[in-house]
């Protein structure tokens, strides 16, 4: 059964439909919403700020989403628009992520930066503190810097075909279903 617990009074809201991995960790100020999909190893932890994720967002094997302490001078929280996917070992601390957005294996995105609706971070891509990146493009490096615009392809065949799919791939776990509104 996945780690779903209480902290600071906030316990985590998880929509209809979800799935969660037995060994996901979900802690604190999280919302979480339908048919999102939250897959081994992930951690999603409310404890020092909000983390807000959309509907049928998919949080990738490893990923971590976490944010800054909303009594310090600098407060973040972590905010994902629908059908958001989030790569393998990304990590997402405190930034605001647009409806429709990739977030490649082992990218990370800093405090307080946001990204754009559409937009694909590429593997292994670092997006600093604060950073505002436009729409629908598509950002690589270290730290990220726009190389193209999206293309009517990759937005069909790479950010929605990844949300088709891990809605898919969810539905051979029915084990860890949460909130399953029957048919």
């Amino acid at each position: 059964m996945a780690i779903i617990k209480e902290v600071r009074g906030y316990t985590p809201k998880i929509g209809k439909n979800c799935m969660v991995a037995e060994n996901a960790t979900i802690v604190g100020n999280v919302e979480i919403g339908d048919e999102s999909s939250i897959w081994f190893g992930a951690v999603i932890r409310g404890d020092v700020n909000a983390i807000r994720i959309g509907k049928r967002c998919n949080i990738q094997d490893g990923a971590c989403l976490h944010a800054t302490y909303d009594l310090s001078p600098h407060p973040s929280v972590t905010i994902l628009g629908d059908g958001v996917s989030v790569g393998h070992n990304a990590i997402i601390h405190g930034a605001e992520i647009g409806n429709g957005c990739l977030i490649g294996m082992g990218a990370t995105v800093l405090d307080n930066a946001k990204v754009g609706e559409g937009c694909i971070i590429a593997a292994g891509a670092l997006v600093l503190s604060n950073a505002v990146l436009e729409p629908n493009g598509l950002y690589a490096g270290v730290p990220a810097k726009r190389l193209k615009e999206v293309s009517p392809e990759q937005r069909t065949n790479t950010l929605e075909r990844t949300t088709r799919d891990y809605m898919h791939y969810a539905t051979w776990f029915p084990e860890y279903f949460v909130n399953k509104e029957e048919e």
